[in-house]
């Protein structure tokens, strides 16, 4: 009995034993997961990586009219999201700034940093104590997207990244794009820096109507650096008809984001999508957006290109860290000295009275006359001192004889009587009249010469006298050309011969065709007005007449143009099917 009570005992103290062993594993297991629990969440709120690993993007988008201006489509244009490599367009911008001022150029080199190496994929792989060309950054960015080029852009504008991205901030206030923030210049994943769909429109206008010059270089597919070939991201370049950039941007807290630019005939749109979820349904999406859209925007630019509020311009407003914003009463600036004097004679010389007409003759006035003895003496200004008589000695002068320039000998006038200590009027000689030689008839103006169709047109240089000739004009008539100018055509059938050449113009020329009639060249003049947009409203239209062997064309050309507007012009013009070539004038 007492042997098993002993043991019954025992069971119950190992039963015991093992309950509360346990429990005690029990809880310390759940203390472990919830400690573990709480440290991810702990880590997930406070690290700066939280984004890439847990935020899920929202989608926006927009689509804007670029002729006028119009917003055609929009999904959340306004709601902040973070914008990735699309930051590297206000890098770009900046640096177009610079280029355009004169301040760096496209072969400058710039050096690289042990920051700028240091950036992540992806990059172009520069190494610190390297330089790399600013044409050649440029393109990195746009193919490849490269961090590292993009912070040496930042340093050698901004002296550091930190000081560019303030440059960038200040730009976009400028520009409109009133809900963006940048706090570097790649677009690497960092909490504070956000923007919208509207203000990456606003930027994608502004970039192409400011800088058309260096805006092609989005339109770069590949790029060939130091043996290697770079694609670029967009893959809707090629693959879209009239998709000329601009720029791609990816990271796990963005999602798929692109900025696209599309010309097709005479519309223009500018779409941005942000967001997407995966390179293939962002470009799916774009595709989308711009085919439901074209038919909707307007055929002719009627919008203003976007402005920076302060008109300040490139790096001038950025290097001096402020720009300046349009206030809502702008302060009238005190009137300078000058400007008050001016007004004080402004309002002395209204007071008097009419003057003479012009058939009168008008005597010189005294010099104590008009506005000086009208006012008091303490409003002229200069010396209050009382003017005083000064002595001048009299000589007496013996003039020459008078030489006249004429064709025909004149007699020499007698030398006057010396001049005596007080003058006598002199009569005036009686005028030398010269006998006009009758002016040789003008040859035959071209066909059209005075309708209004065209230019005026102008005498062949073969007719024209000599330069030499030309001061004797009065005396006798040039002599007849050698030869009729229309057997310069003869010389070389194949050669092009103006029959009706323009006169000087200045700036580069782009023409338009060459066509059969003078009707249809004005027709081609007008088409191509139109489609340029309002690119030339400034040029000076004309025709001109050449004569091709045999046949005679008249070309449609616009004069008064530079380098880049004459190529800026001829790619819009191509775009809408019309020919286009620019020439050096």
């Amino acid at each position: 009995m007492l042997r098993k009570n002993l043991a019954s005992s025992r069971l119950l103290r190992v039963g015991v034993y093992g309950l509360l062993t346990f429990t005690v594993a029990a809880v310390v297991t759940v203390d472990s997961a919830e400690a573990r629990r709480r440290h991810r969440h702990h880590h997930a709120r406070h690290s700066p990586h939280n984004d890439e690993g847990s935020y899920s993007p929202a989608f926006a988008s927009i689509v804007v009219d670029g002729n006028s201006g119009a917003t055609l489509t929009a999904t959340n244009p306004d709601a902040l999201r973070h914008p990735a490599s699309l930051t590297k367009i206000m890098t770009l911008y900046l640096l177009f700034e610079r280029l355009e001022a004169g301040k760096m150029k496209l072969d400058t080199e710039m050096p690289v940093s042990e920051h700028a190496s240091e950036q992540s994929p992806t990059k172009l792989g520069l190494r610190p104590g390297q330089s790399i060309r600013v044409e050649d950054a440029i393109k990195g960015l746009v193919t490849r997207s490269a961090n590292d080029a993009a912070v040496v852009i930042a340093e050698a504008i901004g002296g550091d990244e930190d000081e560019f991205a303030k440059m960038m901030t200040r730009k976009a206030r400028s520009l409109g794009m009133s809900r963006t923030t940048y706090v570097n210049a790649s677009g690497l994943p960092a909490d504070a820096q956000i923007t919208t769909a509207r203000d990456q429109s606003i930027l994608g206008r502004a970039i192409q109507d400011r800088f058309p010059r260096y805006y092609r270089y989005f339109s770069t597919v590949v790029f060939n650096y130091r043996g290697q070939s770079i694609r670029n991201h967009n893959h809707l370049l090629g693959s879209v008809e009239g998709i000329d950039g601009i720029k791609t941007g990816y990271t796990r807290a963005s999602g798929f984001n692109i900025v696209t630019s599309l010309r097709r005939g005479n519309r223009h749109l500018v779409g941005v999508v942000l967001g997407g979820r995966s390179g293939g349904s962002r470009d799916a999406i774009m595709r989308n957006l711009l085919a439901e859209n074209l038919d909707k925007g307007a055929t002719r630019r009627t919008v203003a290109a976007i402005g920076e509020r302060g008109g300040s311009d490139a790096g001038d407003s950025a290097d001096q860290g402020t720009v300046q914003l349009a206030s809502a009463a702008p302060e009238t600036p005190a009137p300078s000295r000058a400007a008050k004097l001016m007004s004080t004679l402004s309002e002395a010389t209204a007071a008097l009275p009419p003057s003479a007409p012009k058939e009168a003759r008008v005597e010189p006035a005294p010099m104590t006359s008009g506005v000086i003895q009208n006012q008091p003496m303490s409003l002229v200004p200069g010396s209050t001192e009382p003017m005083k008589p000064v002595k001048v000695r009299t000589v007496q002068v013996k003039a020459g004889a008078v030489k006249l320039a004429t064709a025909a000998p004149q007699p020499v006038a007698p030398a006057p009587a010396p001049f005596a200590q007080r003058v006598e009027a002199i009569e005036p000689a009686p005028p030398i009249v010269r006998a006009e030689a009758p002016r040789p008839e003008l040859p035959p103006q071209p066909a059209g010469h005075g309708t209004g169709n065209g230019i005026l047109g102008v005498l062949p240089a073969s007719s024209l006298p000599p330069a030499s000739s030309q001061a004797m004009a009065y005396a006798a008539p040039p002599a007849p050309p050698s030869q009729p100018p229309t057997q310069l055509a003869s010389a070389s059938p194949a050669a092009e011969v103006p029959v009706r050449s323009a006169v000087a113009r200045s700036g580069w020329i782009i023409q338009v065709g060459a066509l059969d009639s003078e009707a249809e060249a004005q027709k081609r003049i007008e088409a191509a007005r139109s489609s340029a947009q309002g690119l030339l409203s400034k040029a000076d239209p004309f025709t001109e007449t050449i004569s091709k062997g045999d046949k005679t064309l008249i070309r449609a050309r616009f004069a008064g143009l530079d380098r880049d507007q004459a190529e800026a012009v001829c790619k819009k013009l191509k775009r809408a099917d019309i020919s286009c070539m620019t020439v050096h004038n």
